[in-house]
């Protein structure tokens, strides 16, 4: 190479740009974990969001649409804090009890009228909100093959009803088709659970001071819809509806007057009920075609069953069952196949200023101040005492119970969850890996400083 050109060479390279390899090296390192660290942030959150529908808990994996060996628990508890929602996954599948008062998480905050749910063969414990305090088994009613729950829903504006289903995990909405309805309350599933007995509420003058309620049978898709009855607001205006066991007909009680009427609405007969009595509830049929009534002995806070003629209202063959005291009242949910009655007992609440062996409307007799708690009986014929079914803690103050786990007569020891349930978790692990995603971000640098200082040192 001659002298001369071995300088145009230098002087060429002089001009070329420099390239800071280790600077360059070191950069593209740190941008290679900061795009690690913001991918395993993204994943983690994507996992945690997953949680969302498939959130932790200590269920087990059950076929939801199964519910063949439903059997009504011994106790139910408090649903803990954090239970995951009726349309949450793992889905719940149907139910056997739903209940509901002024239990501590039962109401408050943002949950008012919260209602909890017991799986049908398991102690999986649900929970959705009403909104309001709205009591199970009154206005809050669940299907006969519990997969279904029928809640009042809506504004004042378009009221309706919606049915939570258990098993898909969707809620499906029967809007009401009442002219000028303000609020429509669900009260009875016929037995085949394609129909519901709705009460609707109808102001009759523009300041909404004076109200009529409308009754009436609806198809779950909403197209039809039979008119029962019609009345001026009373306190225990469809307090008490029952359908027989054939769905064929409907007794519905209005006032102290209980009618029986056919599946179009027909009226077949119209009888008034004696002093202290009352449709007995939603099982107030018996398998051979009479009707029952809740009577409350004169003078003391005992409670009997009675048979009575559907048609005129006359006593009818006595049923050899133990009466309940001590309590405000007792409803009819039920026949099990030994021929018990099974009811639901209202313990008194002793601070009430009312005195419960004193007259007394039914729906002052169940109100939430009223009550201390519930126990369910069954009332076995030739028994000398109720034998109790379900125990539940004080200010659970209502239950409704899916009628294929009263006709089973199947129970089972329960034993309720405790601790916290699945959306507890859900929202401790996203919190806390959004918390270190953002602070691992935040430190890249120092991070990114760290990893090379020891890689650095591990090479010495």
């Amino acid at each position: 190479m001659t002298f001369r050109l071995r300088e145009t060479l230098h002087v060429a390279a002089a001009d070329v740009p420099t390239y800071p390899v280790y600077e360059r090296a070191l950069a593209t390192a740190r941008r290679s974990r900061r795009r690690t660290v913001l991918a395993t942030v993204v994943v983690a959150v994507l996992v945690a969001l997953t949680g969302a529908v498939l959130p932790l808990a200590r269920t087990p994996v059950l076929d939801p649409a199964s519910g063949a060996d439903a059997a009504l628990p011994d106790r139910i508890g408090l649903p803990p804090v954090g239970t995951l929602h009726a349309t949450d996954r793992p889905r719940l599948g149907p139910a056997s009890v739903l209940f509901s008062g002024q239990a501590a998480r039962l109401q408050g905050g943002d949950e008012d009228g919260v209602v909890g749910v017991v799986g049908a063969d398991s102690d999986r414990y649900r929970v959705f909100s009403v909104g309001y305090e709205a009591p199970v088994g009154e206005q809050v009613v669940l299907s006969p093959d519990g997969r279904f729950v029928a809640r009042p829903a809506g504004t004042t504006e378009a009221p309706r009803v919606d049915l939570v289903d258990l098993v898909a995990g969707r809620t499906r909405q029967v809007a009401s088709t009442v002219a000028g309805s303000v609020g429509t309350i669900p009260l009875a599933w016929s037995p085949d659970g394609r129909r519901l007995v709705v009460d609707d509420t109808v102001p009759t003058n523009p300041e909404r001071s004076d109200y009529r309620r409308v009754l009436s049978v609806v198809t779950l898709d909403g197209e039809r819809r039979t008119h029962l009855a019609e009345s001026a607001q009373q306190p225990i205006f469809g307090g008490s509806v029952a359908f027989a066991p054939g769905g064929d007909r409907v007794a519905y009680q209005i006032g102290r007057a209980v009618t029986v009427a056919d599946s179009d609405g027909r009226t077949l007969s119209s009888f008034e009920l004696p002093a202290e009595s009352w449709l007995a509830g939603k099982g107030a049929w018996t398998r051979d075609g009479a009707l029952t009534l809740a009577s409350r002995t004169v003078g003391s806070t005992e409670w009997r069953l009675r048979r009575v003629d559907p048609a005129t209202g006359a006593d009818s063959t006595p049923l050899p069952l133990p009466g309940v005291t001590g309590v405000t009242a007792i409803r009819l949910f039920g026949w099990g196949p030994d021929g018990s009655a099974m009811v639901v007992a209202y313990r008194p609440e002793p601070l009430s200023p009312d005195r419960f062996d004193q007259p007394l409307e039914m729906d002052q007799r169940t109100a939430y101040p009223n009550v201390r708690g519930v126990r369910v009986l069954a009332l076995t014929p030739g028994a000398g005492a109720p034998r109790t079914l379900l125990t539940a803690p004080e200010q659970v103050l209502a239950v409704d119970i899916a009628d294929n786990v009263i006709t089973s007569g199947r129970t089972r020891e329960a034993s309720p969850p405790g601790g916290v349930g699945g959306r507890f978790w859900y929202w401790t692990v996203l919190i806390g890996l959004l918390v270190a995603g953002v602070a691992t971000y935040r430190g890249r640098d120092r991070i990114g400083r760290w990893l090379h200082d020891r890689r650095v040192r591990r090479g010495w």
